[in-house]
């Protein structure tokens, strides 16, 4: 999150919005707690497998909402799997 140069605050407004965003994408329920941790979590993820493939959506709050969308949903589609 130091990368995106944010600090806590914001990655939490931040991550919740992109964490409702996929919920909303998603047709999920998870609740406000649930949508801060999918939309931090997901941009930690989304943006490992992104300098895995030496790919970048640059620096600041809309890349990490950007990335914390995409990791958020493949976070909830990861989810539905082991439910089933």
């Amino acid at each position: 999150m130091e990368q995106a140069g944010i600090g806590w605050i914001a990655a939490i407004i931040i991550g919740g919005i992109a964490g409702w965003l996929a919920e909303k994408f998603m047709k999920s329920d998870m609740g406000l707690i649930m949508n801060i941790i999918l939309g931090i979590v997901g941009a930690i993820i989304a943006n490992a497998i992104l300098n895995f493939f030496h790919l970048s959506l640059g620096s600041g709050w809309i890349a990490y909402l950007i990335a914390g969308f995409i990791g958020a949903c493949i976070l909830i589609a990861v989810a539905r799997l082991f439910r089933r």
